[in-house]
């Protein structure tokens, strides 16, 4: 797997950036605070259905943001979560928040680290189930080496499960969702100035640049299986979460889709990976 490009400061830019809209996206619309105070799950209905009962089962989510789909988990039963992020606002919005819905730290925990050093930072040495995804894997430049670390997690009989958006998109125009105007197999890094945020484009923002990089399904999927984890399923779905091209809408279940007088593609895909020995 050839190796991706990556500007020096990649990590420490895009640290900036997320620690800068933490503030922003705990107080947003988007993530909406009050609701999860109430309902206390965000989760998406394929994800509570692939992944299955958590009851009694321990989780790590690996770069968790500040803690809503982790804490969602504990409120389907998990018996222990910890999620870990590189952004420490983040985290300590993780810790403010399960504490006010009474999770004490021993049924949720949080760490600050980078997700290549998960394996030193977390309190346990496995987990019944490491969850990540949704927009997690486009921060980081080698995969193998994520892979690696994730799979080191996975208890013995556990899974890793991984929900993302389909890489097919970022070789689309953002337009119309319907021409190839970018390189599948780019290795570049994508090296952008944007300021706001997904929760508010119009938010004044200082710490704007950000370093991603896209990974082809078949490099995830080989990366996952050359960690030693078993594939169990490869799933992809013809929805997404947000209106990612102006040719989507949003339907009654929630998701954005492709009108009826389009062909579907492939918009996120999901998939389990077993540790079997």
């Amino acid at each position: 797997m050839r190796q991706h490009t990556s500007p020096d400061d990649w990590r420490e830019a895009n640290r900036a950036r997320w620690d800068e809209r933490v503030a922003l996206h705990t107080a947003s619309d988007f993530y909406d605070q009050e609701r999860f105070r109430r309902v206390r799950d965000v989760l998406r209905d394929f994800e509570i259905a692939e992944v299955g009962d958590v009851t009694g089962r321990s989780l790590l989510h690996l770069q968790c943001h500040f803690g809503q789909d982790t804490l969602s988990w504990a409120h389907r039963g998990a018996a222990r979560v910890v999620g870990l992020d590189f952004s420490e606002p983040a985290v300590e919005a993780a810790r403010e928040l399960a504490a006010e819905l009474g999770y004490a730290s021993d049924r949720a925990a949080f760490v600050a680290a980078d997700v290549y050093d998960a394996a030193e930072a977390v309190p346990d040495a496995a987990y019944d189930i490491v969850y990540t995804g949704i927009g997690a894997l486009n921060w980081l430049p080698d995969l193998e080496r994520w892979a690696d670390t994730a799979a080191s997690l996975v208890a013995p009989g556990g899974f890793l499960y991984l929900a993302e958006f389909h890489p097919l998109c970022d070789a689309l125009d953002d337009e119309t969702g319907s021409r190839i105007v970018h390189d599948y197999f780019s290795r570049d890094a994508w090296v952008g100035e944007t300021p706001g945020s997904y929760t508010d484009f119009g938010a004044p923002t200082v710490n704007n640049r950000s370093v991603e990089w896209q990974h082809p399904l078949g490099d995830v999927v080989s990366a996952l299986a050359g960690a030693g984890l078993r594939i169990d399923f490869l799933h992809e779905h013809d929805m997404t979460m947000f209106q990612r091209f102006t040719a989507l809408r949003r339907d009654r279940d929630g998701y954005h889709r492709f009108g009826p007088d389009r062909p579907r593609i492939p918009l996120m895909y999901s998939l389990k990976a077993s540790r079997t020995g």
